[in-house]
């Protein structure tokens, strides 16, 4: 019934996987689940019809106590090097309750999260709290907008429940949307899982589901590895876009489609600082925003480890092939980085002194604590509020070398301002914006500053009446720390 009403179209695949790779289970079902957001866009992006489905039957629905018809509700197993440790992992408090196709054949994971305990939960309760999901619905809609590569949220739901963290919080479950939830952490668990055809089975089904053209290559592990590559330079680059920390670039936090995952304790960055880290535990600043790169080369050397099996039986041969591959990273990454820089300062053409141009911004930036965003608005005549650091001689001189670099190459101003409006948001979900909405949201049992923050963030290029407002900055933010909600 339910999936002739919605559309849900389920074709689970993953669930065929070796049985040492999941875990079948339904969601632990809720006391009094209650709708709290839902995304209509995002339903009718993937052909799901809800229009006809009321609050409480959706809460029903999101909850996990009414699981629509075709689902097949799996925990995934999974590994991953945890600032560095391995670990066996796994899905510890979410369920994917299925792979929806649109009409397209667009594949979806839709997965719940927060549903409650799995064989992989060890000592944690399978639950989630209303503020961390809020946070992760804001924060992946926001990056989606931005045009980052993420996941998608489509609902949070309350469940009437209590979740005990350092305080009593309240229960939340959140739905989120990926094209799959395949990690660097799965190939991982999968290279020394006890069944030894897991790998090959997992390397087979990651080609089909993603990359199948690499299917006819004559060397497909190879083109898979250069694939991956190609999809994370592309992913960072964008995070170091936006000014976007993910604050937890572990291998299980890696996924092999290049899409953002697992919004813990990310943040974005407002004072410029190569070195900002937000999360509680980073203490070595291990995941800053300035080694977010280099983390993920080394993530992706422990792809390529999974995959030395398949690439060669003779490990020396493998790893050598490997290496060659791993090795044009750095290269690779520093031409799109400049590339993307470029694009936010509105370069047309090549010059050889456009890096150190860069470089010289950035350098001012750090030492006058400028607001990464805020500035480049102000390069594009966007930023509306009065700040007298832009009155400061040394940005002023670099303000003359950027404006005489603009008119190479027959370039105007004009055309250098259009290119920079398509990569430079003129706001981004600042944290004392999410942190005063989650405020109301769960102290207050007011919804009202997400749904402002949302649709702020739905045209984060587009100047609105309150652009101005949101370009605001708090005072410096040495202290703002971020969590993982578990």
């Amino acid at each position: 019934m339910l999936r002739k009403k919605i559309g849900w179209k389920f074709d689970n695949t993953y669930s065929n996987l070796s049985e040492s790779m999941l875990s079948k289970l339904n969601p632990t079902p809720v006391k009094t689940p209650e709708l709290v957001l839902f995304n209509h866009n995002l339903s009718k992006e993937i052909d799901l019809d809800f229009s006809q489905i009321d609050n409480k039957e959706l809460a029903l629905i999101f909850s996990g106590n009414q699981l629509p018809d075709g689902s097949d509700s799996i925990a995934q197993a999974y590994a991953g090097h945890q600032f560095g440790h391995f670990t066996i992992l796994g899905d510890g408090r979410v369920l994917t309750i299925g792979e929806h196709l649109d009409r397209n054949k667009n594949r979806y994971d839709i997965q719940f999260k927060g549903s409650g305990k799995t064989p992989y939960s060890r000592n944690a309760d399978g639950r989630a709290a209303l503020g961390p999901m809020l946070r992760e619905y804001i924060i992946s809609e926001a990056m989606h907008n931005l045009e980052v590569p993420t996941t998608r949220s489509l609902a949070v739901i309350k469940t009437g429940e209590d979740v005990f963290r350092e305080s009593i919080l309240e229960g939340a479950i959140l739905t989120r949307v990926a094209s799959s939830h395949i990690r660097v952490g799965t190939f991982q668990y999968a290279l020394i899982s006890k069944n030894k055809s897991d790998l090959k089975t997992l390397f087979d089904y990651t080609l089909s589901r993603h990359y199948p053209d690499l299917k006819k290559s004559k060397f497909p592990v190879i083109d898979l590895l250069k694939a991956v590559i190609e999809k994370q330079i592309n992913l960072i680059c964008n995070w170091m876009r936006v000014g976007f920390i993910h604050g937890v670039m572990n291998t299980d936090n890696m996924t092999i489609s290049g899409e953002t995952i697992d919004y813990g304790p990310c943040a974005f960055m407002d004072t410029y600082d190569p070195d900002t880290v937000f999360s509680s535990i980073d203490h070595q600043r291990r995941y800053s925003y300035f080694n977010q790169p280099r983390i993920a080369l080394w993530n992706l050397e422990r792809f390529a480890e999974s995959l030395l099996a398949l690439i060669n039986d003779d490990s020396k041969v493998a790893i050598k092939i490997a290496n060659e591959v791993l090795k044009e990273f750095p290269e690779k990454y520093k031409k799109k980085w400049l590339e993307m820089m470029k694009k936010k300062l509105g370069l047309v053409g090549d010059d050889p002194k456009d890096e150190q141009l860069i470089i010289e911004l950035l350098s001012w930036m750090h030492q006058n604590k400028a607001d990464y965003t805020n500035t480049f608005c102000y390069l594009m005549k966007e930023y509306k509020q009065k700040n007298e650091i832009y009155n400061e001689k040394q940005f002023i001189l670099w303000k003359k070398k950027w404006e005489d670099r603009i008119k190479l190459n027959n370039n105007s101003q004009e055309k250098s301002l259009k290119i920079m409006r398509k990569v430079n948001p003129l706001v981004i979900p600042r944290n004392h914006l999410i942190e005063d909405a989650l405020k109301h949201a769960t102290e207050m049992n007011d919804i009202n500053k997400v749904h402002k923050l949302l649709k702020v963030m739905q045209n984060p290029y587009d100047s609105i009446s309150t652009t101005s407002e949101c370009q605001l900055t708090p005072p410096l933010e040495e202290n703002y720390v971020t969590y993982c909600g578990t």
